[in-house]
C-alpha cells in the first residue's frame, strides 16, 4: 500500500517510516519512479547519517543533493517535478515498512487569481469517469503587519474516480492527486490538463508590541533623527553584497520555506506581487518566483539600495546591495556572454545566408520565366 502525498514545487516535505519495529536502528529509504519498474535509487548509505544542509540546496539539483534522513524521516528539500514517485522505507536486507506515493507538482504552469482585481479560481471539471477539482491549503499569515501586505493560498490537482488502483490508499475514498500512481495510464493525459493554483489577497494586520524606550532616550533619538545624521533603517540583520552590472541575482529570505509567507522590500518600496510575482508581465527584470525568491536580471546600477525580506509577518533580514562595473578580462569559450554572441552571430548568418539563397532562386526563376514566354 502506498499513502498519496501531494506538493507544490520547490517545497520541502517529510516522509516519516511508520511501521518500523523498535527493534531496527537503521532504516534505508528507496525510491522508484514508476512501481514495477527497473530503476530504483537508494537514498542513504546505509547507516541512516545521510545529512544536507538546506541552505546551501540549490532548485533544480539532483535528488540525490537535496534529501537528508533524521530520525528514520526522509527530507527532502525544493522538490522538483522529477522527484515524483514511490518512496519506501526498509532496511538493507529488504526488509519494506512503510511507502508513499508522491506527486510533485509544477509551478511553471500554475494559475495565479488576484481576489483584488476580481479574478476567480477554476471551475471544477466533470467527466463520465473523473472529476477535476482543486484542494486548497489554508491562507497564510499576512506577510507584512503595519502596513499593507498580502496573503497566499495554494491549491493542488486532485480528481475523483472509482477507477483508481487500489494499492494506493488516500485520506477521502477514490481521491487522488492528479499527479498519483493512482491514476490510470488512459485517464492520465486527462488529468494533466488541470493545473495548479494560487490564489492572493491583500490584507492588514498590526505589529506585535515591543519595549517603549524610556521618554529622555525617545526623546534624543527623535532629535537625532530630525538632524538628519543617519536616516532610518530597519534594525535586522544587514548582509552586504556587491554584484557587477549585467549579472543575475537571486537572494532568498533566510530561514524561509516555500510555503511561508514571505514579503520583499527595496528600501521603502514594497514589492507587491500583485505587480512583481512571476508571469505576471512577460518583460519582468525583477520578480518574486512561487518559492519566495527575488530574482534580479540583467543587474543595472538603478538596483543598488537595501533589500529587506519579511517572513510570518515580521521584517528579518535585510541586503544591502551595491553595483560595480567589472575590469575588463579575457574571455574565453566557454564564457556564457560569448556562447550567447556566437548563437547570435550564427543565427544571423544563417538567416543572411537563406535570404540570399532565395533572393537568386527567386531571380533565376523569373529570368526562365521570361525567356520561356519570350519564345
Amino acid at each position: 500500500m502506498f499513502d498519496n502525498a501531494a506538493y507544490l514545487a520547490d517545497m520541502t516535505f517529510e516522509l516519516p517510516c511508520n511501521c518500523k519495529p523498535d527493534t531496527v536502528s537503521s532504516v534505508v529509504w528507496y525510491f522508484q519512479k514508476n512501481m514495477g519498474g527497473h530503476e530504483t535509487s537508494v537514498l542513504t548509505d546505509f547507516s541512516g547519517t545521510v545529512v544536507v544542509d538546506s541552505g546551501h540546496v540549490r532548485s533544480g539539483s539532483s535528488m540525490l543533493n537535496r534529501f537528508s534522513i533524521r530520525m528514520f524521516s526522509l527530507i527532502v528539500f525544493r522538490a522538483q517535478e522529477k522527484d515524483s514517485g514511490h518512496y519506501l522505507c526498509g532496511t538493507e536486507r529488504g526488509d519494506y515498512f512503510y511507502g508513499y506515493d508522491v506527486d510533485v507538482q509544477p509551478t511553471w504552469r500554475i494559475v495565479v487569481a488576484f481576489v483584488d482585481r476580481g479574478q476567480h479560481v477554476q471551475d471544477d471539471t466533470t467527466e463520465d469517469v473523473l472529476n477535476l477539482f482543486t484542494t486548497f491549503w489554508d491562507w497564510t499569515r499576512c506577510d507584512r503587519c503595519g502596513v499593507r501586505g498580502e496573503q497566499r493560498r495554494i491549491g493542488l490537482c486532485y480528481l475523483q474516480s472509482a477507477l483508481l488502483h487500489p494499492r494506493y490508499r488516500t485520506a477521502v475514498p477514490n481521491v487522488t492527486s492528479c499527479g498519483s500512481g493512482a491514476v490510470p495510464w488512459h485517464l492520465r493525459p486527462r488529468s494533466h490538463l488541470r493545473r495548479p493554483e494560487v490564489v492572493i489577497r491583500s490584507c492588514l494586520t498590526s505589529c506585535q508590541k515591543k519595549e517603549v524606550p524610556k521618554e529622555g532616550v525617545q526623546t534624543i533619538s527623535n532629535i537625532i533623527s530630525k538632524m538628519g545624521e543617519k536616516p532610518w533603517v530597519p534594525r535586522v540583520p544587514t548582509q552586504f553584497h556587491k554584484q557587477p552590472v549585467g549579472t543575475k541575482l537571486i537572494l532568498g529570505c533566510p530561514g524561509a520555506r516555500p510555503e511561508h509567507a514571505v514579503a520583499w522590500d527595496k528600501n521603502s518600496i514594497r514589492l507587491y506581487r500583485s505587480r512583481f510575482l512571476i508571469g505576471v508581465n512577460s518583460t519582468m527584470r525583477i520578480f518574486i518566483d512561487h518559492g519566495n525568491q527575488l530574482h534580479i536580471q540583467r543587474v543595472k546600477i538603478t538596483d543598488r539600495g537595501t533589500y529587506f525580506c519579511w517572513r510570518e509577518g515580521t521584517m528579518v533580514a535585510g541586503f544591502r546591495l551595491s553595483v560595480f562595473y567589472r575590469r575588463w578580462r579575457r574571455r574565453t569559450l566557454y564564457d556564457p556572454e560569448t556562447t550567447y554572441a556566437a548563437n547570435i552571430i550564427g543565427k544571423s548568418y544563417l538567416i543572411i545566408g537563406a535570404v540570399f539563397v532565395a533572393i537568386h532562386l527567386g531571380c533565376c526563376c523569373w529570368r526562365r520565366c521570361r525567356r520561356r514566354a519570350a519564345t
